[in-house]
């Protein structure tokens, strides 16, 4: 097969590329609905407020165009545009006035104002064009200089002061455009001219001028959109840097609460013990050694969950992956968390599956992902009640459950729930101890499992957390340890 690169170098000449990034700038690319909505809105209020900045400076240009016309040519026509303009400069006036003191932000509403926008541009284009036709006719053929001037300079204003909206630019260039072609061809025409009549070389200047005013048009309106892109990087970096700034107080608020009170307990029990004679309370003694105990393995798990979620944002978590029964793991589960659910009179149920479910899984990291959510459920279950851990078989895949019947989440926090630092209890007083790191952490580890997670729960009824798993074959997996991509 052979290629013509002749005609593949023709088309991509500077020419046509230049032309092919003007209908990029004419045409951008579709956005989103609410990008759009909020970039509409605010090429609208730019328009509007630049017009509303302009107003004296029309008038002056308008005044002087019709002083000169009335003077050299006919007073009655210069009166009747004026007026004809006039109307159209209140009615710009009022929609202007609607866009920039607008209380309706809806995109519907942008639009019906947009169309407004439109008529009254198209109203006061068609006057501008009137005139300069009018002043043509009086002018005579291949006297134009002060017409076409005045075209040229209208259309120059448009492209400087109208490039916020593409519409109404392309609305403003049509129309003045066209008439820069008609005054010329319609002397040739009616004079019948020959190629070398100067009414041709009109007509090319024309042309030239009418490609400069598109040229400078094409430009202000790619620097608008750049602009406009520029202020969206900033407005995203802005909400990036606020969403930081407010997780880093998070982590503050959290760590400084979570190291003081055990710090503090712990610092309080050996002072005490230091203070104390050992040998003549032994009981208090070992009351207080198992304070520190117990605060000193809070202070040690607010480390891990730190340390795990830095080695997942850095993505350097390592997996032993291998053949994981869900039976045992279920057990290993319920002993792990049975003397913590003991503290608050909490009984742990399991429901292991009728017959053998294997996953192809790390076992201590599922072992971290349970003790996660069984101390969540135990926390936030009512004293006296129970929590409920099984597995099942659900669709070809294995289910795991955990189930409290305690406080419940509102619907309100969803969207919350798996983010860092963030609890239930999110007040000021912190009734529930615990870092809000853990449901961060266990959602990375089940998704870097090639599982999923989610929850359902009924506030004041309680919580169902499931995680769904692949089944694995126990023949075809050994154990591997992969460093996470």
């Amino acid at each position: 097969m052979h290629i013509d690169h002749s005609n593949r170098s023709r088309l991509d000449s500077p020419v046509l590329r230049r032309f092919a990034r003007n209908l990029r700038v004419l045409f951008p690319r579709r956005q989103p609905p609410v990008e759009h909505s909020r970039r509409l809105k605010q090429q609208m209020h730019d328009f509007a407020s630049g017009g509303a900045a302009l107003f004296w400076q029309r008038q002056g240009i308008y005044a002087g165009a019709g002083f000169l016309c009335g003077f050299y040519f006919s007073w009655p026509l210069a009166a009747l545009t004026y007026l004809l303009i006039q109307v159209g400069e209140v009615f710009d006036g009022i929609v202007c006035h609607k866009v920039t003191h607008r209380t309706n932000h809806s995109l519907r509403h942008s639009h019906k104002l947009l169309k407004f926008l439109f008529a009254s541009n198209a109203l006061s284009a068609v006057s501008i064009a009137a005139f300069t036709l009018m002043l043509a006719r009086l002018e005579g053929p291949g006297e134009h200089f002060t017409s076409l001037f005045f075209l040229f300079a209208a259309g120059l204003f448009a492209a400087v002061n109208n490039h916020q909206l593409k519409q109404v630019l392309a609305l403003r260039l049509i129309t003045y455009g066209a008439l820069f072609i008609f005054i010329p061809v319609s002397d040739i025409l009616s004079e019948e001219a020959a190629f070398t009549s100067p009414l041709w070389l009109h007509f090319a200047t024309s042309l030239f001028v009418l490609y400069f005013v598109l040229e400078c048009s094409t430009i202000f309106l790619r620097m608008y959109q750049r602009t406009l892109d520029q202020m969206d990087e900033l407005r995203s970096e802005r909400d990036k840097a606020r969403e930081s700034y407010e997780i880093k107080s998070q982590f503050v608020s959290v760590v400084s609460h979570e190291l003081r009170t055990p710090l503090t307990s712990i610092t309080g029990s050996l002072t005490l013990l230091r203070e104390t004679n050992l040998s003549k309370d032994p009981e208090k003694t070992e009351r207080m050694l198992d304070i520190a105990h117990k605060n000193s393995k809070r202070l040690s798990k607010l480390i891990n969950d730190l340390l795990d979620i830095q080695k997942m944002e850095a993505r350097k978590m390592v997996y032993h992956f291998a053949p994981v029964d869900l039976s045992e793991l279920l057990n290993d589960a319920a002993q792990s968390i049975t003397p913590y659910a003991d503290q608050y009179e909490i009984v742990v149920r399991t429901n292991p599956p009728p017959f053998p479910l294997t996953v192809r899984a790390d076992h201590e990291r599922m072992m971290q992902v349970l003790d996660n959510l069984l101390s969540n459920a135990v926390k936030f279950s009512h004293e006296g009640g129970y929590v409920e851990l099984s597995a099942r078989l659900v669709d070809g895949c294995a289910l795991l459950e955990v189930r409290d019947y305690g406080v419940g989440i509102p619907e309100t926090e969803r969207n919350q729930i798996f983010g860092k630092f963030t609890q239930v209890d999110n007040s000021d007083c912190r009734n529930f101890e615990g870092s809000g790191l853990g449901l961060s952490i266990a959602r990375q580890i089940i998704e870097d499992h090639g599982a999923s997670i989610d929850f359902e729960s009924t506030l004041g009824e309680g919580t169902r957390f499931y995680a769904v798993f692949p089944l694995c074959d126990t023949e075809d997996n050994i154990s591997i340890e992969l460093p996470q991509l």
